[in-house]
């Protein structure tokens, strides 16, 4: 059987390459993060705690205020290994017509592009629940285990408003104000171009429903045809922009978890410079040790009398808000 991904043999360069083309599944949070590659399977977070202040006049001549020195503290985060196996056996395409086709076989190019692309999805449903995690400042593994609790790592204090949708008095737009006054008192030098607020979608309901909301809902509706009729993507009110956000995930024991738990929301500075990233460690192979880090590796392996190959694919990243103190969760 002629490798279809390498004309030298099963090498790592020809499968990475062949899996890093494969096309990504849809992950709302991946433009949210920029990507970084790194040499290392840890990742140092320093943290410089600079302050902007007023300076004192002083009469001609006086002595000035001293600069004091931005305090400074190092953290460090093991950067989580996510690795995925499949194989392809002969029996996969033998005698087995080929998709779409009234007599053609199916050939092992097409089996293993198959194999590799639905492995692909697996990684890139577990790095869209580690960005959400990211997001609420509490990274989550496959069984809702803690990684990291970024705010217990970096020794702050969580923010949450309520907006008490339940009660029809309740000033929205001065909750929306709360969030964002929040978020830019925590900026610190940073940027940032909005907030959105990735929301559940009883929060989403309760808010459009809501009487001081209601009206301008039903205007937004009316002048904007750019979404195509599905309003949850994007509604703007009180300088906030609400999205409905539907991401849910079933581990290998078949318990379903929503990203967003009901009734609630987070909202997060967009735009930054700085604040978000997801960092890729080397893969866990000896050609790979000490060098930048791929956002996806994949390797194949022979079996004893060529009886089949093993698959491994596999993603080593870690996305993190640098700035846990910007993050803000609201509640209905």
């Amino acid at each position: 059987m002629t490798n279809p991904f390498s004309g030298t043999g099963y090498d790592l360069a020809a499968m990475t390459a062949a899996v890093n083309k494969l096309p990504n599944l849809y992950n709302r949070t991946a433009s949210i993060f920029s990507p970084e590659g790194i040499t290392t399977t840890t990742l140092l977070v320093e943290q410089k705690d600079g302050t902007l202040s007023i300076i004192a006049s002083r009469p001609r001549g006086a002595a000035p205020d001293k600069s004091k020195a931005d305090k400074r503290s190092l953290r460090s985060f093991v950067i989580p290994h996510i690795p995925i196996e499949d194989v392809l056996l002969p029996e996969d395409y033998q005698n087995v017509r080929a998709f779409g086709t009234e007599n053609g076989l199916e050939t092992a190019a097409n089996i293993m592009a198959n194999k590799l692309q639905r492995m692909k999805n697996a990684i890139d449903q577990t790095r869209e629940h580690l960005r959400i995690g990211a997001l609420k400042g509490n990274i989550l593994d496959a069984d809702a285990s803690t990684l990291y609790d970024l705010y217990t790592e970096f020794g702050i204090t969580a923010k949450t408003v309520d907006f008490a949708l339940d009660d029809e008095d309740t000033d929205v737009r001065g909750k929306c104000a709360e969030v964002i006054r929040h978020i830019e008192d925590k900026l610190l030098g940073e940027s940032m171009t909005g907030v959105r607020v990735l929301v559940s979608a009883s929060f989403y309901d309760d808010l459009v429903a809501h009487p001081k909301v209601e009206k301008a809902y039903q205007y937004y509706m009316a002048n904007n045809i750019n979404l195509a009729g599905d309003y949850r993507l994007a509604f703007p009110f009180g300088g906030l922009v609400f999205e409905e956000y539907r991401g849910t995930w079933t581990d290998k024991d078949g318990t379903a978890r929503a990203g967003i738990t009901a009734g609630e929301g987070h909202a997060f500075p967009e735009g930054t410079g700085n604040t978000f990233r997801e960092v890729f460690a080397p893969g866990n192979f000896i050609e790979t040790a000490n060098t930048v880090g791929l956002p996806y590796y994949a390797r194949q392996e022979p079996r004893k009398y060529n009886a089949g190959v093993d698959l491994w694919v596999e993603s080593n990243p870690l996305p993190i808000c640098k700035r846990p103190e910007v993050l803000v969760k609201v509640t209905a």
